[in-house]
């Protein structure tokens, strides 16, 4: 009975599973989810504090993590500031995959007057980008790159309408294009200062327009006979 409690006593007791150990600063999970997330936390960091407090380490405090854990994704300041160019640019991309016809440009210009007016970090953190690109070409270079890509993509789609005869033909696409990206450029600089000007009549309104500065012109009546 004596041997039976001291090995009892002495039997080890199973050890709790432990979990497989990751490196310093690596994520685990959905790595493109947590990405994301960060550059999130990073854009709101820019739009609230401005881009000087946008650091590694003000980012992971943002978004709940280590700054191994930012630095994992991003090597320093100015790669992440590039992510952030990158993943907007990404958003206004999408916005020329919803079709090709007169209802769906019309429908991208409507959801880039929902982001302006729905979405304050975007303007508030793209204008400062916008700014700080100036002096850092590496980001101005990533500027140009996705501004031509998307003006090339939608200008594509209007040269389609003009071969369908939805979009005039007496201005090159690639000029559409430019104007028109211009004007929706200037509705999201306008919001913040002007919003009640964005109202839902005057939305409608400006989709209205437009949808006639693009439209064929309307043929001139012809001179009554004398």
């Amino acid at each position: 009975m004596a041997d039976d409690q001291a090995l009892t006593k002495s039997a080890p007791r199973p050890a709790a599973e432990t979990p497989p150990r990751r490196g310093r600063g690596r994520p685990v999970g959905d790595r493109e989810g947590r990405r994301a997330e960060l550059l999130e936390a990073a854009m709101k960091v820019i739009a609230e504090e401005g881009i000087a407090a946008a650091s590694l380490r003000r980012v992971a405090k943002r978004a709940g993590c280590t700054t191994g854990a930012v630095s994992y994704y991003f090597a320093n300041k100015e790669a992440m500031m590039a992510a952030v160019i990158e993943s907007r640019f990404d958003q206004f991309d999408k916005l020329l995959e919803i079709g090709d016809d007169a209802a769906s440009v019309r429908r991208g210009f409507e959801r880039w007057l929902e982001i302006t007016t729905t979405e304050d970090a975007v303007w508030a953190a793209g204008f400062q980008l916008l700014a700080y690109a100036r002096n850092e070409p590496a980001l101005a270079a990533a500027y140009q790159r996705r501004y031509a890509h998307y003006r090339g993509v939608f200008a594509s789609i209007l040269a389609k309408g003009q071969q369908q005869g939805w979009v005039r033909t007496d201005i090159a696409a690639d000029l559409l294009a430019d104007q028109l990206s211009a004007m929706g450029d200037g509705w999201m600089m306008l919001y913040p200062i002007e919003p009640a000007r964005f109202g839902p009549k005057r939305v409608k309104a400006l989709l209205d327009a437009t949808m006639a500065i693009i439209s064929p012109p309307a043929p001139s009546p012809g001179k009554r006979s004398a």
